[in-house]
């Protein structure tokens, strides 16, 4: 029977499984109206099944592992229809994304399952379950779109990672090295086209030296890159940071309406990502002060992947990402202040390599003894918190055999001893949070979600606040904020209230500008942000 060996970095996600923590990616898909299972059934057929890995079980060989047809494969074995009890809601969908993110995919068949569940809220939810070997987050975006009513195969064809790598050489690593080296400059791209690795594009390089200085120049940068990933302290300690147990709890929000954030970030002339992960941020500051931790000068370290295709690579399953190491200021109060903090760190690991570093790691320590992997694998995650992901779908809403899917919610797996993960998907023109939580750490992570449109809401607040000049024109600080807010050449007319602050926190401008006056409920707050973003925007 004829086998495919798995690849380095491929094999490096199927050994983190651990009993606190497996490799699977896991999502769910809300229908507006129910899909037929027999409709699903035979799209899976048609579309799901072209890619070969998903026919494909996991087999040892040698010290490594192959993919294997899987002889057996019957789609029954894959799409397991599921029913809620009673009236169902969410309560009990988190209930079984939870007992299904804490329970192994079959070893002997091919490491994926659908789940047919039906009685959510008078429709159907379709539960997604995928190992992490099989692919990283942005492949199965793509696999999702392939589902799709209205999908054209794109040529050429992607079958599999292997299939999109034949053209380079069988060397783990080689493509992220490469990757490091091509930017610099044109002729190390050509060097690198025409010679497939790293060596070629050197040799290039020398002849030339513009680029010589520019091999120079990024050399030094990816040097002290891998001493910031080998030396890196541990982030602050906190009750979201410690032993997982092996439970997990689900949560997610509302989608937030991307147009909104886009308002926001005009004005202020910073990224959605940053906006999103300032909120993200915010959340985490307000949860631990309500639980009487302080949070001041505590920082929180999340591994965010970075996406290492080409723009123009032609989809296919796989891993071709990097981790890169974000620390976000969860000491910062100040929703302005914690905004450009927050994007002033994701513009300097911008402009490094971590992400191929950690890319070739991975390579490397896959084809390394398990014993090698874990223990390496185990001290990146002691200096970590989380893990972060962000992952573009669709800006429309799309349909699968007629049926317009609603929502769609993923949770991102943690490794070691991680026990928090933070998704956020961009779908139909909203923003999608997920949060998964390991109970040992934290019980009720929907009490962290539950956060994050109020932190929105708090940065919108506040930019209300600001005088007009200052729109725009930067980074400030938290007593430049207030400051100004509060002097005679504030904004004419009176700020809108703002939300109550947790205990502990520190003096920002909400602090004394809503002193006077009630917090107003969320939904009123949400309502006055938001026409005071758009008159913002217009002005």
């Amino acid at each position: 029977m004829a086998r495919e060996k798995m690849t380095g970095v491929d094999t490096a996600w199927l050994r983190m499984d651990s009993p606190a923590n497996l490799m699977m990616i896991v999502g769910v898909e809300i229908f507006d109206t129910p899909i037929a299972y027999d409709a699903l059934a035979q799209r899976l057929t048609d579309r799901f099944l072209t890619y070969d890995r998903f026919r494909q079980k996991v087999v040892a060989e040698g010290g490594g592992y192959c993919w294997e047809d899987d002889e057996d494969f019957d789609i029954a074995n894959h799409l397991v229809p599921t029913r809620l009890p009673g009236e169902a809601g969410d309560a009990e969908l988190r209930e079984l994304m939870a007992e299904l993110s804490s329970q192994p995919l079959d070893p002997d068949r091919p490491l994926w399952e659908f789940r047919y569940v039906e009685n959510y809220k008078g429709t159907v939810a379709v539960v997604i379950r995928i190992h992490h070997c099989i692919a990283d987050g942005i492949a199965l975006v793509n696999v999702t779109l392939s589902m799709t009513d209205g999908w054209k195969a794109p040529a050429p064809r992607a079958r599999d990672a292997h299939d999109a790598h034949d053209d380079e050489p069988h060397h783990e690593g080689t493509h992220a090295w490469s990757s490091i080296i091509e930017p610099i400059t044109r002729t190390a791209v050509k060097a690198a086209e025409a010679t497939g690795g790293a060596l070629g594009a050197s040799v290039d390089i020398a002849a030339d030296p513009e680029g010589l200085e520019a091999l120079a120049t990024v050399g030094s940068q990816v040097i002290k890159d891998a001493l910031k990933v080998g030396l890196m302290s541990a982030d602050s300690d906190t009750s979201l940071k410690g032993t997982p147990g092996g439970r997990k709890a689900v949560a997610w929000n509302e989608p937030m309406p991307l147009d909104e954030v886009k308002a926001v970030c005009k004005v202020l002339g910073v990224s959605v990502n940053d906006v999103l992960l300032s909120c993200v941020t915010g959340a985490i500051h307000h949860y631990l002060e309500g639980r009487g931790e302080p949070a001041a000068g505590k920082e929180f370290r999340a591994m965010v992947p970075v996406n290492l295709r080409p723009p123009d690579a032609p989809p296919s399953l796989g891993n071709r990402f990097g981790l890169v190491p974000l620390v976000l200021p969860i000491g910062i109060a100040n929703p302005v202040e914690r905004l450009y903090e927050v994007r002033r760190r994701m513009n300097e690991l911008k402009q490094g390599y971590q992400g191929q570093i950690a890319f070739a790691i991975l390579g490397a320590v896959g084809l390394a003894p398990k014993g090698v992997q874990r223990m390496l694998l185990d001290y990146l995650a002691q200096k970590g918190s989380a893990v972060m992901t962000n992952v573009p779908g669709p800006r429309e809403h799309v349909t699968i055999a007629g049926v317009k899917l609603r929502q769609v919610i993923f949770w991102v797996p943690q490794s070691g001893s991680i026990g928090v993960g933070v998704s956020i998907l961009s779908y139909g023109g909203a923003v999608q949070f997920g949060l998964i939580t390991d109970t040992d750490l934290c019980a009720q992570p929907q009490a962290i979600i539950d956060a994050f449109q109020p932190e929105f809401e708090r940065l919108v607040l506040t930019l209300c606040m600001l005088p007009r000049e200052l729109v725009g024109a930067g980074p400030l600080d938290g007593q430049e904020i207030e400051r100004r807010l509060l002097s005679r050449d504030g904004p004419a007319q009176s700020p809108a209230p703002a939300p109550k602050r947790a205990a502990g926190s520190r003096r920002g401008p909400a602090s004394k500008a809503g002193a006077s006056s009630p917090t107003p409920r969320p939904s009123t707050r949400a309502k006055a942000a938001r026409s005071r973003a758009k008159a913002t925007v217009a002005a």
